[in-house]
């Protein structure tokens, strides 16, 4: 008898009569499958080609890092996962944990041509001759692949872009993905807290990540998307991440941001940790950013424009004095990311970005400065979910200033 997946509640079946585990309760599954085919068909296209992983994840539950590949899935515009072309690695959860209807292998090899294999499909499926989208915008599909596919196919197919087709579906989460989502929030608090607690001068700042990544693997999450990001010292100001570890000092400080990933649904958050005194200005700074978080959350309301939302943050900061610090953006959408990222934007939160906000949409606001001036660093960020009324909240924790 095989082994259960207890991790996938739910069991589906294809249409062809095969068992699958699944995330989600097969009818959501067949309902996104079926909005995908409206729009296919409004739009005039006889299938979509679909290359970014989370798209494969929300339409089917197929769930796998082979994206790194060439991979691609076929959506026809009658709503059927009509057929996954993969590696062989990646066949096993294809078949047992996706409604792909059929899973087909091309082979590493001198000659192997996955774009040929593909044309063949196509014919089979009876789309020669026409107009198909193709999810260009993903890491799934590098351009080096998307040469060799508009080549190879230029004869036997028309190919557009399709690359929001199946984002736009995904912006707004059901009742069930919010429940993941709560749960990566969750986890997200433990990290921080664990982080905070693991601080001590003369440690590596590495085994303060350590913490929070244990921290979020031991509450039954999975590894993070992306990061964490963990900017000590003269790092702080910095807006990415940074290779090699440094030793905690007295005074420091610290700019921590993560994502917390639960069945591949993340939710991130952003503290700033200090050791030692705390010079005047850099509270002032995480004051500044604290109540720049809490306008921006308290204006986060239905119909309002997502590009408002950094007005305020901008405004706020502007008005304290650190116009040249602030970014020019404060945040983005979440959702079920794969490496390299957690962020799944667009929709990225930037003035003048005319989407309107709409229950179910899930968000991550950060207020950071970093003040090249001084070295001194301050960030603040919080998901929360967009309801009919106020925000809610995805953290029990508030932006204070963590003093170690």
């Amino acid at each position: 008898m095989p082994l259960s997946d207890q991790s996938l509640g739910f069991m589906g079946q294809t249409r062809s009569g095969r068992s699958v585990a699944l995330t989600f309760p097969q009818d959501e599954h067949e309902g996104r499958l079926r909005r995908t085919a409206e729009i296919l068909k409004s739009r005039g296209l006889a299938a979509l080609l679909v290359f970014a992983q989370e798209s494969h994840l929300y339409l089917t539950g197929f769930d796998t890092a082979g994206y790194v590949f060439f991979q691609c899935g076929i959506i026809t515009a009658d709503g059927q996962a009509a057929v996954l072309l993969t590696r062989r690695p990646d066949r096993s959860q294809a078949l047992r944990a996706s409604l792909y209807e059929d899973v087909r292998v091309w082979y590493n090899a001198e000659d192997a041509d996955p774009i040929r294999d593909l044309a063949r499909i196509l014919d089979e499926l009876g789309l020669r001759g026409e107009r198909i989208g193709v999810e260009l915008d993903t890491y799934g599909l590098t351009g080096l692949n998307w040469e060799k596919l508009r080549t190879g196919l230029q004869d036997d197919v028309v190919l557009e872009d399709g690359s929001g087709l199946i984002r736009s579906l995904r912006l707004v989460k059901s009742p069930s993905e919010l429940a993941l989502v709560r749960q990566a929030g969750a986890l997200a608090d433990d990290a921080i807290r664990a982080m905070v607690d693991a601080t001590e001068p003369g440690i590596l700042d590495s085994a303060v990540t350590a913490a929070g990544v244990t921290a979020m693997l031991r509450g039954g999450g999975d590894m993070p998307a992306g990061g964490p990001m963990v900017n000590s010292g003269p790092r702080a100001i910095y807006g990415r991440g940074f290779g090699s570890a440094r030793r905690l000092e007295t005074p420091d400080q610290m700019v921590l941001e993560l994502a917390a990933s639960y069945r591949r649904y993340n939710v991130c958050i952003e503290h700033t940790v200090t050791l030692g005194p705390v010079p005047p200005a850099q509270a002032r700074m995480h004051a500044l950013t604290a109540d720049a978080l809490e306008q921006v959350i308290d204006a986060a309301r239905p119909g309002t424009p997502i590009g408002r939302l950094d007005d305020i943050h901008r405004a706020v900061l502007d008005r304290g004095g650190y116009q040249q610090a602030r970014f020019s953006a404060c945040g983005y959408s979440l959702g079920a990311t794969f490496r390299p990222t957690w962020m799944d934007a667009p929709p990225m939160i930037y003035s003048g970005n005319p989407l309107l906000l709409a229950p179910g949409m899930v968000l991550f606001v950060h207020i950071m400065l970093g003040d090249t001036t001084t070295g001194l660093a301050a960030g603040v960020g919080e998901t929360f979910v967009i309801t009919d009324g106020a925000a809610e909240r995805l953290s029990m924790l508030r932006p204070v200033l963590y003093r170690k």
